[in-house]
């Protein structure tokens, strides 16, 4: 049964979280600065070029979730007093049912709040390009793959993320060989890069009649999504581009025309194609967004020599390089060997339940960078 005083002491205690934030966050300077915007954008001619608008209006998407983030915090606090006010006068089930989902209502914005802040790297608010291959084993690191590419995009679809098909290979018998997807909206690379690495499976496999229990491995990979906003100096004379036919299942004509699409930078050896559409252009322009991605997380590389060491070991997939252990047998547990973050309800992780691994990571990535 709810008690009024365990409650009364919950509410100072966040009360104490959301006053130490506030104090963080400057919400004047955002609203005078998305001021800024809307007038930019309003002057004459500023939309005879609407490619040259996208940094702004990805600024502007951000200040806009910013403000309603910040309004909600204000909104729940506020709610949270009202409710133990009314609470403490008539102490009826009822209202302090009410004060308890309050309280849980303001928890849950504080800590992503305090998540969001934590992103703040110039790169952590670009939309994010994910890989996922399989490791060695066949079928069921091509299974497992395709249970890893499930769990992102279900967690894309509770966030309100846009999500790409770029590039898809499926597997012979069941899974994928690879896919390559671009995740759009808030922060996407900022959450997605705690998943860079080695993931591991173990499982009674569903292919093995012996109902024995095997591990598999997949990898995946993580590059912010730059587009057209970054300049980058690529020289056309430094591009070979290559067509080829489709792979796997497709509509009418995929499998019968060149129009996979495969470029490679010459100076790097760094390569990137797209197979997906019919039209060879489109997969051509796809193919050169993901090479683009890839040169700029190579600078980023570059210039943080500890990413480059976090990355350290990648094409290793197999044991002792994994970042995550999903065990599916002979106990239920999934946990992150870089943070010590564990759960038990793996079937959650696999629905795309995965902030908690992304709130430790974060945590984890701003202890190190204050060493």
């Amino acid at each position: 049964m709810l008690q009024l005083s365990d409650l009364r002491a919950r509410s100072q205690t966040l009360s104490q979280r959301f006053s130490n934030l506030w104090g963080r966050l400057d919400a004047a300077s955002g609203q005078h600065r998305l001021a800024e915007i809307e007038k930019e954008l309003s002057r004459p001619g500023a939309w005879d070029k609407p490619e040259a608008l996208t940094p702004l209006l990805r600024e502007k998407r951000q200040l806009e979730d910013e403000a309603k983030r910040l309004t909600d915090l204000k909104t729940a606090h506020d709610d949270m007093l009202a409710w133990q006010e009314l609470a403490g006068e008539e102490e009826s089930e009822e209202a302090l049912q009410s004060l308890e989902d309050q309280q849980n209502t303001l928890e849950k914005l504080l800590e992503d709040t305090e998540l969001v802040l934590l992103l703040s790297s110039e790169e952590d608010n670009q939309d994010a390009i994910l890989e996922i291959h399989p490791g060695a084993g066949g079928t069921e690191s091509q299974d497992w793959a395709e249970m890893l590419l499930r769990m992102y995009t279900r967690w894309a679809a509770r966030r309100g993320y846009e999500v790409e098909e770029l590039d898809y290979l499926p597997g012979d018998e069941a899974g994928i060989k690879s896919v390559t997807l671009r995740i759009a909206g808030p922060h996407a690379f900022g959450f997605l890069r705690s998943e860079r690495g080695i993931h591991r499976l173990i499982r009674i496999s569903p292919f093995d009649s012996s109902g024995r229990r095997h591990t598999s491995f997949a990898s995946v990979d993580v590059i912010p999504d730059v587009g057209n906003d970054i300049e980058l100096d690529i020289k056309e004379t430094d591009l070979r581009f290559d067509t080829f036919r489709s792979s796997g299942p497709g509509g009418q004509s995929v499998n019968t025309t060149s129009s996979a699409v495969r470029v490679t930078h010459l100076p790097t050896g760094i390569s990137a194609q797209c197979q997906n559409e019919k039209s060879q252009h489109h997969n051509k322009e796809s193919a050169l967004r993901i090479l683009r991605a890839r040169l700029y997380a190579l600078e980023l590389q570059k210039r943080e020599a500890e990413r480059q060491a976090e990355y350290a070991g990648k094409d290793a997939i197999a044991f002792g390089s994994q970042i995550r252990t999903y065990t599916l047998q002979p106990y239920r547990l999934v946990k992150d060997h870089r943070t010590g973050c564990e759960t038990g309800d793996v079937e959650g992780v696999l629905n795309g339940e995965i902030d908690r691994f992304q709130h430790d990571f974060l945590l984890y990535r701003h202890a190190q960078q204050q060493r």
